[in-house]
């Protein structure tokens, strides 16, 4: 009885790590989606860098963390070691009215935003995107089940494009683990 206990967890181990990684486990390189602009973008064009993807809003309380992302992309982005896309979504307190003209007139007015800012979306419920499920779920990343839980919740994706982990939005966009993370410290 011991062996076949031993053999039956042998095999459900190694059955999660081939899970893992024979591909049915998505990479965020299997997803695409559309800029502020309404153009296409797609993700694998992001292979090779650390991502930082974050859901954001023009009237909240976090809304300074736009500056603080943006002086992460000056700093590692230019150099092509880090990507950042803002995804404005309206679900949390409304903090997000604007359309895609109004609120790209915002983050360059207010913020000099220059990392990529993408279409405003629904990051949790019935018209989730299909991005935000990927982030969200364990069955789908492989990683974890989260929640986004305000505006300005922090999603890292590894250079493989992987799900590492994920902040809540107290936890500012240059906070050491963050920028640790980025170094790879």
């Amino acid at each position: 009885m011991k062996r076949l206990l031993l053999a039956s967890s042998i095999v459900a181990v190694l059955f999660s790590t081939t899970a893992m990684t024979d591909g049915t486990t998505k990479t965020i390189y299997d997803f695409k989606a559309k800029t502020l602009e309404g153009t296409d973008f797609d993700f694998s064009s992001l292979k090779g860098k650390k991502v930082i993807i974050v859901n954001v809003a023009s009237e909240c309380g976090y809304t300074p963390q736009y500056k603080e992302l943006q002086e992460l992309y000056d700093k590692y982005g230019k150099t092509g070691k880090l990507a950042i896309l803002g995804f404005p979504c309206n679900q949390f307190g409304e903090q997000e009215p604007g359309d895609a003209a109004q609120i790209k007139d915002f983050c360059t007015k207010n913020y000099g935003v220059t990392f990529q800012m993408m279409e405003k979306i629904d990051v949790k419920g019935d018209k989730q995107h299909p991005l935000y499920a990927w982030l969200t779920q364990k069955a789908l990343n492989g990683k974890e089940d989260t929640n986004v839980l305000w505006n300005f919740c922090k999603y890292l994706i590894d250079e493989k494009g992987n799900y590492v982990e994920n902040y809540s939005f107290k936890v500012a966009p240059n906070d050491e683990k963050i920028v640790n993370w980025i170094e790879g410290k």
